[in-house]
């Protein structure tokens, strides 16, 4: 079955149901915006490894909000997505699917030519080790071990989803508020509902969405603001949970 098709069996499945400050330093400097677009073209020379723990601000039409992810809870997934971070992938992209009560869903980039270098670039899955709380963030997938950029924030208690293989890798510690305000008037994506068409994405990027869906909300800014001198102790809040890549 070809993955789009997959992916959109499982989220139907899952959508059926009913549901710097102390003890922080500053990360080291952004690479440059050439390199940045050189970089992202070339998923494969992106492999730094993740602190044990950091954080990173997501600058949006909305406000403000910061995750923290801890590399202990999804290693593979941490690394993906501080690299993703790292080197501008979620600058200037769309929240693309936010469904109330369920989840809010980001990370295809406004260029075709690196969505179609991502698509080639999965990774494996990681042991599910925390549940799919409200606020937590975790990568969508497509089936087993297909990983790539896609990720959404859990707007509740998500708990099914862990059985699913989803994996959550971080949490939201400030700024909730600000991703429950995001858009979501469009509704579900095509061809479920008439919302944005992953695929029609992937192929045209920005100029899709600004054309067919100029309310959806921005991610201006995605940056690496700390990383942790020691992991805290800090249990996550209890929340809700996410679903699986739509992609």
């Amino acid at each position: 079955m070809p993955k789009l098709a997959l992916s959109l069996l499982i989220l139907a499945m899952v959508t059926g149901t009913p549901e710097a400050r102390s003890g922080q330093r500053r990360a080291g400097p952004s690479p440059r915006r050439g390199t940045l677009r050189r970089s992202l073209l070339n998923p494969a020379s992106l492999k730094d490894r993740a602190p044990e723990v950091f954080r990173a601000k997501f600058t949006t039409t909305q406000g403000d909000f910061v995750v923290e992810v801890r590399r202990a809870w999804a290693p593979l997934g941490a690394d993906r997505f501080y690299n993703l971070v790292k080197y501008g992938f979620y600058t200037d992209t769309r929240f693309f699917r936010v469904l109330p009560g369920f989840v809010a869903q980001f990370g295809l980039s406004g260029n075709p030519a690196i969505n179609r270098a991502w698509s080639r670039a999965p990774i494996e899955d990681d042991p599910v080790r925390q549940s799919n709380r409200r606020g937590t963030v975790t990568f969508a997938t497509a089936g087993p071990n297909t990983r790539t950029t896609q990720v959404f924030i859990n707007l509740a208690d998500n708990a099914r989803l862990d059985a699913m293989g989803f994996a959550p890798f971080g949490q939201v510690i400030e700024g909730m508020d600000v991703v429950d305000r995001l858009y979501s008037g469009y509704g579900e994506g095509a061809p479920q509902g008439n919302g944005p068409d992953q695929s029609l994405i992937e192929s045209q990027g920005r100029s899709y969405l600004d054309k067919n869906f100029p309310r959806l909300d921005t991610i201006r800014q995605a940056v690496i603001v700390s990383a942790a001198i020691r992991p805290t102790t800090r249990r996550p809040a209890r929340q809700t949970a996410a679903p699986k890549k739509p992609s």
